[in-house]
């Protein structure tokens, strides 16, 4: 059986210092812009042409997806967050300025690339269900102009921010040239360097503080290394930080909860938060996004990884991709506190 997460009172009154500090934090969020689609309908018939459900389709919405969504979820818990990524000129392009500025996000990182569409994602839902989801995007490196332009806003606000966000969904922008100048003026400045990977540009995030890959993307990167395929979680936490020379690996293993490795050799279990799941859309978007932000707000490691967990639990609650607000972060920390040790901890 799973063990249960419990939270003791003294980590408790640790963990609502660092939310209260959010409102101090600064984040600069490079990646790739994704507009979210949700059309929302019922099922009540299947399609007399095919073996498919018909969805009558009754309403529309549309969410920041991708680095968006870090960015969205970093704003909604207080923390003042600058996002820096590539859109199109296009209808998808101008929605998605539309709805950052409508929260109140700044959009002065964002470049256009009218050779370029905006990636939207699409998906249809129907009773609290995911039906299908379609995917209008060109996945090809972004041009050298437009890296260009991303790292002069970088240069421009490295100085400004507490910690850099690299957002690797791989369409295009995460790429080695920008991996290595991002990382080369976030240690000049000495800020430190979070990412959410992607398989095919692992060995260019040596250096960087910390990764946060889930299970199948901590095993994927860790034979792309040069690893055993046939090896424990422990094994392929260690082997990246060995690899990698990163100071933490923070790999999320769904209802598993977390597993925090740390260069010292130390590793902290943290079951899970999550009391029902009705959508795992943006949960990793969450847990990079609190725990970017903990450790900007002068959280130790442990802490911003039990705070990203209990962020993750509330968003994969709700359906879409969903953000935190601060109320919740502390409803769901005062469920879990008890007068036990706390998160399972363990040393190699």
């Amino acid at each position: 059986m799973a063990q249960a997460l419990a939270i003791s009172t003294a980590e408790k009154k640790r963990l609502l210092g660092c939310i209260r500090l959010f409102s101090k934090a600064s984040v600069l969020v490079v990646g790739d812009l994704i507009l979210d689609q949700f059309i929302w309908g019922k099922v009540d018939r299947i399609s007399p042409e095919a073996p498919v459900p018909v969805v009558n389709v009754e309403r529309e919405s549309y969410m920041p997806g991708g680095s968006l969504n870090v960015a969205a979820n970093i704003h909604s818990l207080g923390g003042r967050v600058y996002p820096c990524g590539v859109v199109g000129r296009d209808r998808e392009g101008r929605g998605l300025l539309k709805l950052m500025r409508r929260q109140g996000i700044d959009t002065g990182g964002i470049v256009y690339d009218k050779a370029r569409p905006t990636s939207l994602k699409t998906r249809i839902i129907a009773h609290s269900q995911q039906v299908v989801r379609f995917d209008r995007e060109k996945t090809g490196d972004v041009s050298a102009e437009d890296i260009k332009k991303i790292l002069q806003f970088v240069r421009h606000k490295i100085s400004e921010v507490d910690v850099v966000i690299l957002e690797d969904y791989g369409k295009g922008v995460i790429q080695p040239q920008l991996l290595k100048e991002v990382v080369r003026l976030a240690k000049r400045a000495q800020k430190p360097v979070l990412v959410d990977p992607k398989e095919k540009n692992i060995p260019y995030y040596a250096g960087v503080t910390a990764i946060t890959p889930n299970r199948k993307e901590a095993y994927g990167a860790a034979e792309a290394l040069g690893g055993r395929k046939e090896r424990s979680l422990e094994e392929v936490g260690r082997e990246l930080l060995k690899k990698l020379k990163c100071e933490f690996v923070l790999i999320t293993l769904g209802e598993g909860g977390m597993a925090l490795f740390d260069r010292q050799g130390g590793l902290v279990k943290i079951p899970t938060a999550a009391r029902e799941v009705y959508d795992v859309s943006g949960a990793g978007d969450t847990v990079i996004a609190v725990f970017g932000l903990a450790l900007a707000s002068g959280a130790a490691s442990r802490e911003a990884a039990m705070l990203s967990n209990l962020a993750a639990g509330v968003v994969v609650g709700k359906l879409g991709t969903a953000l935190v607000l601060p109320g919740e972060l502390e409803k769901v920390l005062d469920l879990y506190t008890s007068n036990g040790r706390g998160a399972a901890k363990a040393k190699a």
